[in-house]
């Protein structure tokens, strides 16, 4: 079994930053690509950026590429998702997830573990 736990949301004015972290226990964090998804109310969950156990390739949203940076910390079992000049339609529930048969996916289904999510709110 897998546990992700997602910290690091907040209320952040537009144009501001914020960092996200997803901690992770209870299997070889190193050998599995992970994901951040968003999901804003009334609205499908969707693909932010993926990484894969190197740390070596990422993939990313067109929405967010250049503004976002996934990384990986694996002696410390973290995935952390680096948001920059952040904009009112980034607000959503952001989680991260584990992809245990391969990847990169885009596709949520394709994720086997999930975190319980972090508000992340950005004002105009």
């Amino acid at each position: 079994q897998v546990q992700l736990v997602e910290s690091g949301g907040g209320l952040v004015q537009a144009g501001g930053s914020l960092r996200l972290s997803c901690a992770a226990s209870g299997r070889t964090f190193s050998s599995y690509y992970m994901g951040w998804f968003r999901q804003a109310p009334g609205k499908e969950r969707e693909f932010v950026a993926a990484i894969s156990w190197s740390g070596g390739r990422t993939y990313y949203a067109d929405s967010v590429k250049g503004r976002f940076t996934i990384s990986r910390d694996n002696a410390k079992n973290t995935v952390y998702l680096q948001m920059n000049s952040l904009k009112p339609e980034d607000t959503a529930v952001y989680y991260c997830a584990l992809d245990q048969w391969g990847g990169p996916e885009r596709v949520a289904a394709k994720y086997d573990y999930w975190g319980q999510g972090t508000q992340v709110t950005v004002s105009s």
